[in-house]
């Protein structure tokens, strides 16, 4: 068996079901169809885009394209993951993008040369998908913990100054927040490994069976794919969270204005 083709007037049935979710936001007045037509004809493009670029990659298999596109999508996930995150200074663009690379790569070659050993093991085929999946769950993880780490921060800035006050250090002011904000990063991928297979069944997977792989073979991919999103995710959120306390701090080692000033004003 091999992959099932998809026509034209195939995607078109799939785009009425979105036009069916449209009309449900209209009836409802939920004010979501102009975001989700953007976003439709996003997926379209960008995936035409990726399909596009990946024909050519695969074609020329060269390390050093596939290197420099997994750093173009660390960086553009690096600019939606600050965009998701409110009130967070875009100035740390420098400190998200570096919480995001080491996991990537890491866990990348590691599934690439000791898990599936691709021949070569850097072949474009393989390592842009597994870094793709792992930026795509990387991504919401330290958006969340990002976004927690500065709700909490400025819900708790009373408590924290008095901490400061009396003594504490940085890292002791805020380190009820700053496993708050990780335990949130890591609870979607979490969250997925405990329904996996019984509530739902993965892309990957799904993808796998479809294009003729046994049930049990893509079961195994599925296996290793969890336990390495669950992996990336956490180094991803402790590096972003473990960069990014710090900076919530002047020189003298107050809280920053701008949290403090957001509470006062919220109350």
């Amino acid at each position: 068996m091999t992959a099932i083709p998809i026509s034209d007037w195939q995607l078109v049935i799939a785009v009425s079901l979105v036009l069916a979710a449209g009309a449900v936001s209209a009836l409802l007045r939920l004010g979501l169809l102009k975001t989700l037509a953007w976003a439709t004809v996003r997926t379209f493009l960008q995936l035409l885009l990726m399909g596009w670029a990946l024909t050519y990659l695969f074609r020329w298999d060269n390390p050093w394209l596939v290197l420099g596109l997994i750093v173009f999508m660390i960086g553009f996930a690096t600019w939606t993951a600050l965009r998701r995150v409110k009130g967070a200074p875009r100035r740390h663009y420098g400190l998200t993008f570096l919480s995001l690379v080491p996991g990537t790569l890491l866990v990348t070659i590691i599934v690439c040369t000791l898990v599936i050993r691709g021949d070569p093991w850097h072949s474009a085929r393989v390592v842009i998908p597994i870094a793709g999946m792992i930026l795509g769950n990387s991504l919401t993880g330290i958006s969340l913990a990002l976004d927690r780490l500065y709700s909490e921060v400025r819900a708790n800035a009373p408590r924290i100054e008095t901490r400061l006050s009396l003594g504490a250090g940085r890292w002791e002011a805020v380190r009820e927040q700053v496993r708050v904000s990780i335990r949130a990063g890591m609870t979607p991928i979490i969250n997925s490994m405990m329904a996996v297979g019984l509530v739902f069944l993965p892309g990957m997977m799904v993808g796998q069976i479809l294009a003729g792989a046994e049930p049990l073979t893509a079961i195994r991919y599925q296996i290793v794919i969890m336990l390495m999103l669950a992996g990336a995710v956490a180094i991803g959120s402790l590096l972003l969270v473990g960069l990014h306390y710090g900076k919530l701090f002047t020189d003298d080692g107050a809280l920053k204005p701008e949290l403090v000033e957001s509470e006062t004003k919220r109350k």
